[in-house]
């Protein structure tokens, strides 16, 4: 039995305290047994999940995501306070830190008129703080573990800030349909496919961003709405005693036609 009080509400500092039980040598064999890059993707489908709660609007699965998200923060930081490297007073510290430094019109004597001044001054103190000297080390600075759109998006707003952006979401539509002809092109063995469809699907999201569009929520709702379709035609089926892998695709594709009108 360890050495630990059950009560009947814990703080942050019991869970400080159960992960170092868990992680001592006579703890958990599983939990002993992971490093970073082992739970790695446990930390991005906690956050995704978090996301998840606030789309439905669910504070009681809000506050149980953030805390699964909080024990991946108080879990990697367990594994470098064993090694010497840093804690949670240090982790704490650091944000601390760049919070104050990236809010000078509240802890200094900076005067601003607008949240767009906030966060043009917020992306200024940021390249100083990461030492990004140009405004390629600046796109380059974007998480590559991003999904994709977001990362796109990222990408292209910090292109924007230089002048390098089309004039409206017209001109971004055209490069779509640039590089829809070249996807074309790629298909029929004139071109790289995959880099053809990166180009295509990097142009769509600039239309998005033009028109205040979220790119990656925008396909979110898309599936969404695809796995509720797919569903309708399922139901469909099965009341003429069918499974949709017997249907020819013509008959799928008429159940499909039909869900659009029902979905």
């Amino acid at each position: 039995m360890v050495d630990f009080q059950k009560k009947e509400q814990y703080n942050f500092n019991d869970l400080l305290r159960i992960m170092e039980i868990l992680r001592a040598p006579d703890g958990c064999m599983w939990d002993r047994e992971q490093d970073h890059r082992s739970i790695r993707r446990n930390f991005i489908e906690e956050t995704y999940e978090v996301c998840e709660a606030i789309d439905e609007e669910d504070t009681e699965h809000l506050k149980e995501e953030l805390g699964d998200v909080l024990l991946q923060v108080v879990f990697h930081t367990q594994m470098e306070k064993e090694k010497g490297v840093f804690d949670i007073n240090d982790v704490a510290d650091g944000i601390c830190k760049k919070l104050i430094y990236r809010h000078p019109h509240i802890f200094g004597d900076v005067k601003v008129g607008s949240s767009e001044e906030i966060l043009s001054n917020w992306d200024d103190l940021k390249r100083k703080e990461k030492h990004q000297e140009t405004d390629t080390s600046a796109l380059a600075s974007v998480a590559k573990s991003l999904p994709g759109l977001i990362r796109a998006e990222k990408i292209q707003k910090k292109a924007a800030k230089v002048g390098f952006d089309w004039d409206g979401a017209d001109g971004a539509l055209e490069k779509v349909e640039e590089e829809l002809a070249e996807v074309r092109q790629a298909l029929a063995g004139d071109g790289d496919i995959e880099e053809e469809l990166g180009d295509l699907l990097f142009a769509v999201v600039n239309v998005a961003r033009h028109k205040k569009v979220d790119a990656e929520r925008a396909v979110e709702k898309t599936c969404d709405k695809f796995i509720r379709r797919f569903g309708f035609m399922e139901r469909q089926a099965k009341e003429e005693n069918k499974v949709l892998s017997d249907l020819s695709l013509a008959e799928m594709d008429s159940l499909w036609n039909r869900s659009k009108e029902k979905v």
